[in-house]
């Protein structure tokens, strides 16, 4: 039933568009478009697409109801959880956790090799070069 309401409400939905489209413009609207006789004309004669659009408006209308009534009495009156088994919930796997770390630890980054080590291939590393703000010879003594 609600395969049906549906199928005839995606009908007028798509009959209601064409029939709209299809009428001419009788401006006013956003300053856009131009209809014979002027603004201060009377109220022209209905339509044969005018009758039309409100037929297919009041039709639209009542199945968006229709279904909206079939719905709610489809929707049971439970709660999302209310299909979960607590049991399998129970039987599944730990999740494994990252081991805790000591708040009282000291943490030393690795610096990686400083050049005060002899090098791999058994040659002594070089001294690092002096900074500009050190003098390159040692001042003399008294």
């Amino acid at each position: 039933m609600e395969n049906i309401v549906l199928t005839i409400h995606l009908i007028l939905a798509l009959g209601l568009i064409g029939v709209v489209l299809l009428q001419r413009s009788e401006g006013g609207g956003l300053g856009i478009g131009g209809g014979g006789g002027g603004a201060m004309t009377g109220r022209a004669a209905a339509t044969a697409l005018a009758k039309m659009t409100w037929v297919l408006a009041v039709a639209f209308l009542i199945t968006s109801l229709t279904l909206t009534v079939i719905a709610a009495r489809n929707a049971g009156g439970g709660s999302v959880l209310d299909g979960t088994d607590p049991a399998a919930a129970e039987t599944t796997a730990p999740v494994e956790t990252a081991p805790a770390l000591d708040p009282n630890a000291i943490l030393v980054p690795d610096l990686g090799d400083t050049g005060n080590s002899a090098a791999t291939d058994g040659t002594a590393n070089p001294a690092p070069a002096a900074t500009p703000d050190a003098p390159a010879t040692p001042p003399p003594s008294q």
